[in-house]
């Protein structure tokens, strides 16, 4: 992904997401057989010629300065997260590829452990830098209905949510969720494309997943921060949680994902029962997390 192909794909999914009429162009009659903006189109509202674009958009073009940059960027309207990766993008065509990160830290430092079960009854789990689930709560891995189905190696909360049976039914806007997955995924490719974990895991749901592939293949990006989560728990019925992502200092991406209810709400109620578990599913729950 580190040569001019890989900006080349991102400028042609995000020109076909721009229609005519939402940069001041008449939509005109007839069937349009380019999906978005026609390449000749994207150009002269950039201020560059259609030569020029084009050589750029298959990979021959390498070097747009950064007057190009953020004019493509403001016809493409971007988001600040879409800009960022396309900055990243440029610098990879141009040879000025980033300093590959160490391996994924796996090990969750005992503090950080001890904070999950401060943070009961709220759910709350570490993920990795790829979504990797690597430590949780009870509530926190109760959340994520029949994960622990699977080996520790194979918890992963996007992988969960396109392959695992419960995926689709735990969340009630399955799609939106879906879409900001693959969003970060993309965001975090930027920092390091060829990470073994994020390739693998990328050609996995590509192969098992129609879906995953097509979302892929838009190159939305998008950090993941705060936000709500709306569940169909099987086991506590439906819920809307509101939720928090911090950092992890001096770790390799890992982070800390924290729910919440206001108390005394149905959906604060949904979590106690979370937390609630037989001695039987307690011993479980605990023998997961380790």
């Amino acid at each position: 992904m580190s040569d001019g192909t890989e900006l080349g794909r991102f400028l042609r999914a995000r020109r076909g997401q721009i229609r005519p009429q939402d940069v001041g162009l008449p939509a005109g009659t007839g069937i349009r057989r380019t999906p978005g903006l026609r390449r000749e189109e994207l150009a002269t509202l950039a201020g560059v010629s259609v030569d020029y674009y084009t050589r750029l958009e298959r990979g021959r073009e390498t070097r747009p300065s950064p007057a190009v940059v953020a004019a493509l960027g403001e016809v493409l309207r971007l988001s600040a997260d879409a800009l960022h990766r396309l900055h990243e993008l440029v610098a990879l065509a141009a040879g000025q590829a980033p300093t590959p990160s160490p391996g994924p830290a796996r090990a969750v430092r005992e503090p950080v452990r001890a904070l999950l079960e401060t943070l009961r009854p709220s759910p709350a789990y570490v993920v990795s830098r790829t979504n990797d689930l690597l430590a949780a709560n009870r509530p926190g891995l109760r959340l994520h209905s029949g994960i622990t189905d699977w080996p520790r190696e194979r918890r992963n909360i996007t992988r969960y949510m396109f392959l695992h049976p419960m995926g689709r039914r735990l969340y009630r806007d399955w799609e939106e969720m879906a879409a900001h997955s693959v969003a970060h995924l993309r965001a975090i490719a930027g920092a390091d494309p060829d990470m073994p974990e994020l390739a693998q895991l990328v050609g996995e749901l590509v192969v098992k997943s129609s879906e995953f592939a097509r979302l892929w293949e838009r190159y939305e990006v998008r950090a993941r921060g705060g936000g709500q989560k709306h569940f169909q728990h099987p086991e506590v019925g439906s819920m809307s949680l509101t939720f928090e992502v911090m950092a992890i200092f001096r770790t390799d991406g890992q982070r800390l994902v924290v729910y919440q209810a206001p108390t005394g709400t149905a959906d604060h109620d949904a979590m106690l029962l979370l937390d609630m578990a037989s001695p039987e599913e307690a011993a479980l729950v605990e023998g997961a997390e380790q």
